[in-house]
């Protein structure tokens, strides 16, 4: 499947809505959450799990919380919360947060940033 990387088809196979959203705005989340599918596309299908879930809905205590479990050695779960009084800013917030942590998380696991997981390289024996 050729996909553009805004495509909230990524998102939408990964996504569970929880608590506080309605299956109606399960489009409208994706949408909103569709750039975080160019940092996850790099994972196997079934390998991530997208957990959204809204506490106290239009009140003062208002917080969006968005959950990713990677399946990797380690498992990897990041946690992403905003407590923004406006849906729209709130999604963007949990959003931007959770590329963040997948950035980091990317980055602490390659090779050229983490010693151990270097290979060191073997010289030719001479003779």
């Amino acid at each position: 499947m050729n996909t553009t990387p805004e495509d909230p088809a990524v998102i939408d196979q990964r996504l569970h809505l929880a608590t506080g959203f309605h299956a109606s705005e399960r489009d409208w989340v994706a949408q909103r959450l569709a750039a975080l599918g160019s940092r996850l596309r790099s994972f196997p299908d079934g390998q991530v799990t997208l957990d959204i879930s809204l506490k106290d809905r239009d009140g003062a205590d208002q917080q969006v919380t968005l959950e990713c479990w990677i399946s990797r050695t380690p498992r990897l779960h990041l946690v992403a919360t905003s407590s923004e009084q406006e849906l729209s800013v709130a999604l963007n917030e949990v959003r931007n947060d959770l590329i963040r942590q997948v950035d980091d998380a990317k980055t602490r696991t390659e090779p050229r940033n983490n010693r151990a997981l270097r290979r060191t390289p073997t010289l030719p024996e001479i003779g």
